[in-house]
Order: C-alpha cells, then structure tokens, then sequence
C-alpha cells in the first residue's frame, strides 16, 4: 500500500517528518529517494524536530554520516549517493539499522544490499509544471510495523 501526498511549501515537507517521528523508534530505518533539491533534507528536518533534536541538520553529502544523539531517539541521518560505485559495507551501516536510534538514508539505491528487510521508503518527486515548491511524496512502507504507521499518518494529516 503506498500512500502519495502532494506539498506545495518546504515547510509542508517539515510538518510531515515532524509528524511522523513520535511513532519512530530505535532501529527504524527511513528511505529518502528521489530528485536533488526535493526535499529529503528538509523532511529530515522536520523529522529531527519531532525527535527534540534541536540543532541544525545539515546535508551530510560530504561527510556521509551525521549523528545527532540529543533527542528522544539518536538520528543517523545518511547521505550515500558518493557510493554509487558501492562500498556501503565500510560504512558499518548494519550497526547504524540495528543500534539504539533513528536511521535517514538518503538515496538509498546505492546500498540496497545492506538494507534490512522492513523500512519505509519515501520518494521526492519534483512537480515543477505545477509550481517550484510542489513536491509529491510517495510513501512505501515495507513490513506490518512500517504500515501501521503510514496509515496513522495519513489520519493525522487528515484531521
């Protein structure tokens, strides 16, 4: 079951991750796919502040991984598209999935092979026809727990 929700502002994008983090919890893994300029790095913004993370998230395109351990729940928010010529073993990335906090994966394609077998996939589609800021995102919930919650979204969005 995939869900699609369409957002016109960047902040939009915030509101969703921030609404999403209560029902994370440790070893949760999130899948950010799509276009440069989408919004990944946003949603995980919004992510971290539901977290009570409070620091400023930054993309961590050059250094891989950033961790941010103050909130309700670490965040391991990753960025793995400069290991598109693989390597994502290295990384250690199954101690990162199974460890005490949240996992972000920013285009995750390029470490397909060391991801865990439930995780929630989100895709950024960039509408620009529609306006600069209108993004779609496609909700892909792989495995009961990842469901559960992407319908408890979806309600939540709704009220």
């Amino acid at each position: 079951m995939t869900v699609e929700l369409t957002v016109t502002q960047p902040e939009q994008t915030m509101t969703i991750g921030q609404k999403l983090a209560p029902y994370l919890q440790a070893k949760d893994v999130i899948l950010l796919d799509g276009d440069l300029g989408a919004g990944k790095t946003t949603f995980t913004k919004g992510l971290a502040l539901g977290l009570d993370i409070k620091r400023n998230i930054k993309s961590p395109t050059f250094t891989i991984i950033r961790e941010y351990q103050e909130g309700r729940l670490p965040l391991y928010h990753m960025d793995v598209y400069r290991l598109e010529d693989g390597g994502g073993d290295e990384l250690g990335l199954e101690e990162y999935f199974n460890g005490d906090g949240v996992s972000v994966v920013e285009w995750s394609k390029f470490v397909a092979d060391e991801l865990p077998d439930d995780y929630l996939r989100i895709a950024f589609k960039r509408q620009d026809d529609a306006g600069e800021s209108q993004r779609k995102l496609i909700f892909d919930p792989k495995g009961d727990r990842f469901e559960t919650i992407v319908n408890k979204l979806q309600a939540d969005l709704n009220e």
